[in-house]
């Protein structure tokens, strides 16, 4: 049921989302060029340059993944040969072999991967994952003993066994022979392994180089089946499965190789013979609708033509299987995924794929029951120290270690600043995760606090650590020291990264259809965000439980034009302001028989003055020679104002000066502005970028609402 209120006021920003717009530059010529060249609307265009997309023969690669030169992986991972000869011969012997694989996603698909084709080539094969509550990530000297007493002669670590020296040494020190298949940094030894294949190590220009676990995985597998003479279509087809499955639910980056090999992946997984993946699909309700595929370069035709086969879409997996698959990883036993996806018993695989839900649904019990104490936790206790601590560490007893690190990205989401969360082991060890932002590395404050920790990894934006409990207040004074060096208050909101503008009148079906061309969208090629600014709403209300259903208007060139929204969990901004900036994806929607586009609300903001009514705000002030300071506050801080009017040249100038004494001086018809302590040292900004653009809007409001 819709509650419907009509929005007739101005509303209270205060209302709206803390949010900082990061809007991508425009290359206008650069846009044309593509336009004209492949056919489709400047906005496709502007779309595929904020991907990275710098010349045609890139776009061509980009619109059509099958023209990327790929070489031999031989040829770029220089322990492979070595590899293959080892697996041909334990095959060839019958020697026992044991994959020692990982409890994410990643490393479950690899781990599947590789029994289903090592079992396909005729070898003899078993795994181990390790326990994720009592003996934490990778190949550990249990495993080892384990695998010697059991009569295994070679190990296959996968998504994992880069940093584990004193385990591999071990295992050498026994006899056994090791390779390692691993993603992750290059720690500064590497362990005593037999071969070693991870992207990490090969030629930064490689197109293998962005390939996750479930890669290095799919690149092993199919080289020894092909070695082998057994590279049919039904073993090449499985591999690949697994491989997208692994890769999108593993967030690695849907560019080259990957973009490649998963809009393949995705094609051929709605029709799979995988009992497992049957299954998954079934359980997990993913709806299944036909694709429009591009094939060529030029892609007018490729865009309107549209398959009759049916495809998933990156966030089918992304937020539908791959949740599921993770799920057992991170609260019950990863057997349970490694027979889902081995099995060719369908009735195994129904019974393994409910398993997934049922713990699926569990662990989102348990994450919305510890992000509520969570949430209680940070309004207690940094409600007025947030901008001076610039972190979160967020610690509470009876916590499941396997999904605080999601409860982490949701606070980072929900507060804009990166999150340090833990629970108790026991009564003196704590265990945590963190997840950053953009301006921060969580592994370099992990590294500032060294001193204070146990054992701690990561990389930029995502990490683990154990802290002794007495230290806790020690590492959480430590991390707010290391966040105010690197960031500024402007960092302290969620960042939105917005694609391009985009007015009403050019959201139609053909824009929509033209948008397939990006496909597969993931990390590192993003799903479009546009934004639209300053538009109407004159209907909005809440509809279930947290959403506003609106409805918006848009006038442009003297014609309305209004388009149906949706902003999902925005309950607690209703109503919205009348007029409003507003970020926005594209949606679909299918009602009667009648198919519309809508939007999906992503952002929203007051609208920021245009600069001819700043213009206007200017000249208010041109009879005086100076305009008396003006205090005003945004964002929680102080700052100062004046209109300066240099008597010399008859120059406007607007001067802004935050509690530090650092001054922004904008003058009319201006893009940019100096910032800095005085006129010579002073910097360029783009003032049309945050934090600049909303700083210029409260002093403008503030100097105009003030009677002088």
């Amino acid at each position: 049921m819709l509650n419907t209120s009509y929005s007739t006021s101005i509303g209270n920003p205060r209302r709206l989302p803390n949010q900082r717009w990061q809007i991508q530059p425009e290359r206008p010529e650069l846009v044309q060029m593509l336009a004209d060249r492949f056919d489709i609307s400047p906005i496709i265009s502007q779309l595929l340059i904020n991907r990275g997309i710098g010349s045609l023969s890139e776009a061509e690669i980009f619109l059509e993944p099958e023209l990327l030169h790929l070489p031999s992986p031989l040829e770029d991972f220089p322990d492979l040969a070595v590899s293959l000869e080892l697996l041909e011969k334990a095959i060839g012997s019958q020697a026992k072999i044991a994959i020692c694989g990982d409890y994410d996603a990643d490393g479950m698909t690899s781990t599947a991967l590789l029994l289903r084709s090592l079992r396909h080539l005729g070898a003899q094969v078993d795994y181990a994952i390790p326990s994720r509550m009592h003996e934490g990530y990778g190949v550990n000297k249990r495993i080892i003993e384990e695998f010697h007493s059991e009569g295994v002669e070679l190990i296959l670590t996968v998504d994992n066994g880069i940093s584990a020296f004193e385990p591999i040494a071990r295992a050498r020190e026994l006899g056994l022979k090791v390779i390692i298949t691993d993603h992750h940094d290059i720690p500064q030894k590497l362990p005593p392994a037999n071969a070693i294949l991870n992207p990490k190590l090969i030629r930064e220009d490689s197109p293998y180089r962005g390939v996750a676990g479930v890669g290095v995985a799919y690149i092993l597998a199919v080289s020894l089946a092909e070695q082998l003479g057994q590279a049919n279509s039904d073993i090449t087809t499985q591999m690949l499965e697994l491989f997208t499955l692994g890769t999108i639910a593993d967030l690695a980056p849907l560019t080259g190789v990957n973009r490649r090999w998963v809009q393949s992946g995705l094609k051929v997984l709605p029709k799979s013979n995988l009992a497992g993946i049957q299954a998954l699909i079934q359980m997990s309700g993913v709806q299944l609708i036909g694709v429009k595929q591009n094939t060529t370069p030029n892609c007018t035709d490729a865009i309107n033509r549209v398959s009759t086969a049916k495809s998933l879409k990156p966030e089918d997996i992304g937020f539908r299987l791959g949740p599921r698959i993770n799920a057992i990883g991170r609260i019950a036993d990863p057997q349970i995924v490694i027979e889902l996806l081995t099995t060719d018993d369908m009735g195994m695989a129904l019974e393994r794929a409910m398993q997934c839900e049922s713990i699926n649904r569990q662990r989102q019990d348990m994450c919305k029951q510890i992000e509520e104490e969570a949430i209680e936790y940070v309004e207690t206790r940094y409600v007025t120290s947030l901008h001076d601590d610039r972190v979160l560490l967020v610690v509470c007893p009876n916590w499941h270690h396997g999904v605080i690190g999601i409860v982490a990205s949701r606070l980072v989401e929900r507060y804009g600043v990166p999150v340090f969360i833990g629970t108790y082991e026991d009564e003196g060890h704590i265990r945590g995760s963190a997840r950053g932002i953009p301006e921060f590395n969580v592994f370099e404050a992990l590294e500032y606090c060294h001193d204070l920790l146990g054992k701690y990894g990561g990389h930029q934006a995502a990490g683990g650590f154990s802290i002794p409990a007495e230290n806790l207040e020690l590492v959480h004074s430590r991390l707010s020291e290391f966040a105010n060096k690197c960031l500024e208050i402007q960092h302290l909101k969620p960042l939105l990264k917005i694609d391009t503008l985009a007015n009403f009148n050019q959201l139609n079906q053909k824009l929509y259809r033209q948008l397939n061309v990006l496909e597969p969208c993931g990390i590192e090629n993003p799903e479009p965000v546009f934004w639209t600014p300053n538009v109407r709403i004159i209907e909005q209300g809440t509809v279930g439980k947290a959403h506003i259903k609106m409805t918006i208007e848009q006038i442009v060139d003297n014609r309305r034009h209004t388009i149906k929204a949706i902003a999902w969990r925005w309950r607690e901004y209703c109503p919205l302001p009348a007029n409003i900036d507003i970020a926005y994806k594209l949606r679909e929607n299918t009602f009667n028989g009648e198919t519309n586009i809508e939007l999906e609300i992503i952002g929203a903001r007051l609208p920021i003055p245009t600069q001819q009514s700043q213009i206007i705000l200017f000249n208010q002030f041109k009879s005086v020679s100076t305009k008396p300071r003006t205090q005003f506050e945004h964002l929680g801080r102080g700052y100062t104002c004046c209109i300066y009017n240099d008597k010399n040249n008859g120059a406007l100038e607007l001067r802004i000066q935050n509690c530090e004494g650092k001054i922004l001086a904008v003058t009319p018809n201006s893009t940019t502005g100096l910032l800095g302590s005085c006129r010579q040292d002073a910097k360029e900004v783009d003032i049309s970028q945050p934090p600049y653009e909303t700083i210029i809007s409260a002093a403008l409001q503030a100097l105009d609402n003030d009677d002088f």
